[in-house]
């Protein structure tokens, strides 16, 4: 996730750890560095004499030896690791891809999209402007922009720096590992990048962010004219391949996998018709909007460094059905109903 959440109260990190879940598949859960999302999952499977690795946490002091640990509680080491295959362009999952390549020699695979991530990453300081000014112009306080931008510019970035994909992961290439091919799905909407990998013999599904036990949406904005579509047009495809497990990007694996994508459905459903009766009435910015739109993650009712980019990402959605429109005024930008159903 791109943005994550600053100024939540610190707790207690928790430590890599490793369990298996299936014959010769294993879920590595890693520690991350923000409360509301307190760990993350990287997947170890098979593959001829090594592994596959799929994701890799993000890349912080000791984060390595969280990943080696969590390695080694299965009885694996990352010298093993033959090929990292990247499920989105996320620093909590490819954040440590380079070291991970340059002490396992193996290859890095990834979607062709990856390139948008490193526009962000490698300006963080055009990237910081750009956000601001679309908080100001969202109706953000002049005072809460400029302690945004004072913790923005003392994060971390938590990407220890590109590396060159071997391939780049489309629809039809195959991973091949001990439990049969993996078979690639492009699922852009969480961000440009994310793509899904689904072996059809064991009906499993490894879904990233696209798909998570707990329904929480994010949507990367300004990369593309509407991730909202792309995000429902992304279910449409798992909804197609009829998985048995999931095994997502944080959180346990899970079972019901037609009534979680029906869930994360129904929560866009919910977030555009909140948006739309928002503005209703008469015209509103997009944070007093987002006061309306939630997240579903702990936390994400309150803090607009999430809210806001995601109700942005509902009202562009709203705009391009031409259900509600931008009324510039001076700095601000207000938003309008022109009809009252999405």
């Amino acid at each position: 996730m791109r943005n994550m959440v600053p100024g939540m109260r610190a707790r207690e990190r928790e430590l890599g750890r490793g369990e298996r879940v299936l014959p010769g598949l294993w879920r590595l859960r890693l520690p991350l560095p923000w409360p509301g999302v307190p760990h993350g999952n990287a997947w170890a499977i098979a593959a001829g004499d090594g592994i596959v690795l799929v994701d890799t946490g993000v890349h912080e002091t000791g984060s390595m030896d969280q990943l080696e640990r969590a390695l080694d509680q299965v009885g694996l080491r990352l010298e093993q690791v033959r090929l990292l295959v990247i499920t989105h362009a996320h620093n909590d999952h490819w954040g440590q891809a380079r070291p991970i390549v340059e002490r396992a020699g193996c290859e890095m695979w990834i979607h062709p999209a990856y390139r948008l991530a490193l526009r962000h990453l490698a300006d963080r300081e055009a990237d910081l402007r750009l956000r601001m000014e679309v908080g100001r112009q969202s109706g953000v306080p002049q005072a809460a922009l400029d302690a945004y931008a004072e913790r923005e510019l003392r994060r971390e970035p938590l990407f220890a720096g590109p590396v060159t994909p071997a391939r780049e992961l489309v629809d039809g290439v195959q991973v091949q590992t001990e439990l049969g091919a993996w078979e690639v799905y492009e699922t852009p909407g969480h961000c440009p990048s994310h793509i899904c990998l689904y072996q059809p013999e064991h009906r499993l599904l490894i879904s990233g962010d696209h798909l998570l036990g707990r329904i929480v949406l994010w949507f990367d904005r300004g990369d593309t004219p509407d991730p909202v579509a792309e995000y429902l047009r992304s279910l449409d495809v798992v909804a197609a391949l009829r998985a048995r497990l999931a095994l997502s990007g944080h959180g346990k694996p899970f079972l019901d996998v037609p009534g979680h994508i029906e869930a994360s459905r129904r929560a866009v459903r919910e977030q555009l018709d909140a948006a739309l009766r928002a503005v209703a009435d008469e015209p509103r910015t997009a944070l007093e909007v987002s006061a309306s739109v939630s997240d579903g993650r702990p936390g994400g009712a309150t803090d607009p460094a999430w809210r806001l980019p995601l109700t942005l990402c509902m009202l562009e959605h709203l705009e391009q059905a031409g259900l509600v429109a931008r009324e510039p005024e001076g700095e601000l930008e207000r938003w309008r109903a022109i009809s009252a159903k999405p």
